[in-house]
């Protein structure tokens, strides 16, 4: 496995990437990207609001489905670029000793994955974002979110200056106060930046983000009017990818696949002409921070 000093965990599932459909900006050439946000529930399956008491044991030892769960979810990866994983484990009792975020990586076959560890338990759990990636991103982050400790996101950029594309995964706070704070500070993380998406499970309705939170003069479109929770009965929208204007929405759909608790979502987006011009600064031949 591969490091990076300016990420926590980072691995690099086959160094032999073919990159020559790539724009120089480590975006796709034909200007398509599909995105897909998943809130995977350490691979429990819930199916009534019972399971979350008869089923809560999941949360703390090994089970014999969680195997299964997990292959369902790598089943459906095979369509997308970027993977924005919330709710996974990154190695512990509960999981076997599997790093979720790696071993969906695999499943899936992505070059790329990042796991960010946002409250540690020991041996008991390793509470996790992730993210999955087929493209090389020229920048990576990993932001504690504002309020009580065990909220991430991850930022991901490609290509450079106010022109490059800027990718957030996040998992936000329950509590309306706390989620503000952490909405705040994501607006700064991508107020310089023209292209802007936001994926994740962020705990609250569209309008709310788009209407009532410091998100609000941004401009920012969401597509998905679907419910994404509870995943047997949806009825409630929490789970989200949020695009700027400037990225063509081409494909929303919320996937009618009850793995978790949360439904996933995914989109496909056309990307500007400026973001694959070849005339862009070209990409280096290693991702930013020095390999260990």
């Amino acid at each position: 496995m591969r490091r990076w000093k300016t990420e926590r965990t980072v691995g690099l599932h086959d160094p032999q990437v073919n990159e020559h459909h790539l724009a120089s900006t480590g975006l796709p050439a034909d200007q398509r990207l599909r995105l897909l946000s998943f809130n995977i529930q350490v691979g429990i399956s819930t199916e009534r609001y019972r399971h979350y008491l008869t089923r809560s044991w999941q949360h703390l030892l090994p089970h014999t489905g969680r195997s299964g769960n997990l292959q369902k979810i790598g089943d459906l990866l095979g369509d997308f670029d970027l993977v924005a994983l919330q709710e996974a484990d990154g190695g512990s009792l509960r999981s076997g000793y599997v790093n979720q975020v790696e071993h969906l990586a695999h499943l899936g076959a992505f070059p790329y994955w990042y796991q960010q560890l946002n409250r540690n338990l020991g041996r008991l759990a390793q509470h996790s974002n992730g993210v999955l990636s087929r493209l090389r991103p020229w920048a990576i982050e990993d932001h504690p979110l504002p309020g009580p400790k065990g909220r991430g996101a991850i930022l991901l950029r490609f290509g450079e200056g106010p022109e490059a594309l800027v990718v957030v995964m996040m998992h936000l706070a329950l509590g309306a106060r706390v989620r503000s704070l952490q909405l705040a500070y994501i607006r700064d993380l991508i107020s310089g930046y023209k292209h802007q998406v936001l994926m994740g499970d962020m705990n609250t309705h569209a309008s709310d983000l788009l209407q009532h939170s410091p998100l609000r003069d941004l401009g920012l479109l969401a597509p998905q009017v679907e419910a994404t929770f509870p995943s047997w009965r949806p009825q409630r929208c929490l789970d989200h990818i949020l695009l700027s204007p400037t990225l063509t929405l081409e494909k929303v759909e919320v996937l009618a696949q009850p793995i978790s608790d949360h439904l996933p979502v995914a989109v496909e987006i056309r990307l500007p002409g400026s973001l694959t011009a070849d005339a862009l600064p070209a990409l280096s031949t290693a991702p930013r921070g020095t390999p260990e």
